[in-house]
């Protein structure tokens, strides 16, 4: 009996210890962290920084760090040695939300309705959304907002460049209350690379309209530097990864020719945009060719989106993963490698227990490799209703105080108790501070 107590003991124990491990790229300490503090076979727990540690893949298991004890990320022979965070990454350059209302009316294949576009403001009869930007900015730190707009909104209806100067006034009214907070405001053309239907470049409207309409818009803003230009919502089911590659071309070539020089520009992949398909599916490596007129890279950004819900729809209210083995480690490991950024335009989940376990997750990964992640842009308030399955809408109290969706309080405290926003970022040839 004892000898078998003995060998039962000995394999509850390895279960135990076992079961305490974290998988690779999981977090194993930091800052009143709880969790496990030994990684699977094969991870080593890593301190990134005081506030996060993390299981990067390594040839043994090792504890959290003592608080005697210097730790820090494996020392890389090279800039693009394989998953090698940076062992002071410093920290997310942007966090915020999305402000819908004038993307209203458009569906997935390009179809907009410039009737359907309902602004989020209240003097248009829609939500406060300028009151809702001030709200995340002055009382929870966000530093960035993403307005999108139907391409058909700012047209009129029409496939080229002309913009519509009452139907802009509406929309510029949104920007202009997004630039008072003091944020950077995205500029957001939402038309999934197609104008009713048909594709930009192949099929629908030409490289020169889309161009047209990009010189018209970047000539309003380009002398506010607060502006980021997002060129299209989520491509997908694009035939030539290569041709769109020459479309966006030619959006950055007017962007940077309307007089826009100094800002940012966002460059969507095929497949939504997905950060999880971004480099297999050919959309990193054909806009990795796309270049400022002189030649340089510098400001240009590639532009991707993931959800956390099982079929990457965000359409649901649970959250299943937190994408960073299938979708964030590998896609550092390629921005590292080719001296490139990206920045997570769209992201989020429901209000409940699983995606904020699962976001926190994601957003702590982005951290740690901020010298390749600018920062994340949740999706979203302005128009939409808090029963809205993916709702980041605050809802305004009797006081005039607002109260925060629990999604988004907590990655509000994970990202800014530690002191977020502080320092530098590197984008190639190209500085910011904040």
């Amino acid at each position: 009996m004892k000898s078998t107590f003995s060998a039962l003991l000995a394999a509850v124990t390895l279960a135990l210890s076992v079961r305490a491990q974290a998988p690779v790229w999981s977090q194993c300490g930091g800052t009143g962290w709880t969790g496990a503090t030994t990684c699977e076979s094969g991870a080593v727990c890593t301190e990134l920084n005081p506030s996060y540690s993390q299981c990067v893949p390594g040839t043994a298991t090792v504890g959290v760090p003592s608080a005697t004890t210097s730790a820090s990320a494996p020392t890389a022979s090279s800039t693009c040695a394989p998953n090698s965070p940076p062992a002071n990454p410093g920290k997310l350059r942007f966090a915020g939300v999305n402000i819908s209302g004038f993307d209203f009316g458009c569906s997935t294949d390009g179809t907009c309705s410039a009737s359907g576009a309902w602004p989020p403001l209240t003097q248009y009869y829609g939500m406060d959304g300028a009151g809702q930007m001030k709200h995340f900015v002055e009382d929870d730190g966000y530093n960035v907002f993403r307005l999108p707009v139907g391409w058909q909104f700012l047209t009129n209806g029409a496939a080229n460049g002309d913009i519509d100067e009452d139907n802009f006034t509406e929309y510029d009214a949104l920007v202009q209350a997004c630039l008072d907070t003091g944020a950077s405001c995205i500029v957001d053309i939402h038309n999934y690379a197609r104008f009713n239907g048909k594709i930009i470049g192949q099929g629908g409207p030409t490289n020169e309209d889309f161009a047209a309409l990009w010189s018209s818009v970047a000539a309003k803003y380009a002398d506010n530097d607060k502006i980021i230009f997002g060129v299209m919502n989520e491509p997908h089911d694009v035939p030539d990864i290569n041709l769109w590659a020459e479309s966006v071309q030619a959006a950055v070539t007017a962007i940077r020719n309307a007089g826009a020089t100094s800002q940012l520009i966002l460059l969507p992949g095929n497949n939504w945009t997905s950060a999880e398909t971004f480099v297999s599916n050919g959309s990193a490596d054909a806009l990795n060719k796309v270049t400022n007129p002189d030649g340089s890279i510098t400001g240009l950004i590639f532009d991707v989106h993931k959800y956390l819900d099982f079929d990457n729809s965000g359409t649901n209210a649970e959250c299943t993963t937190n994408n960073i083995d299938n979708a964030w480690a590998p896609l550092a490991q390629w921005l590292r490698c080719n001296g490139r950024q990206a920045f997570n335009t769209e992201t989020g989940g429901g209000n409940v227990a699983s995606c904020e376990e699962f976001m926190c997750q994601q957003v702590e990964f982005q951290k740690a490799n901020s010298d390749v992640f600018l920062g994340y842009v949740g999706w979203a308030a302005g128009n939409f209703y808090n029963g809205y399955v993916l709702s980041e809408v605050p809802t305004q109290n009797a006081d005039g105080t607002w109260t925060d969706q629990p999604l988004f309080k907590t990655t509000f405290l994970l990202v800014f108790e530690a002191g977020s926003f502080a320092g530098f970022v590197i984008v190639p040839m190209y500085y910011m501070s904040y």
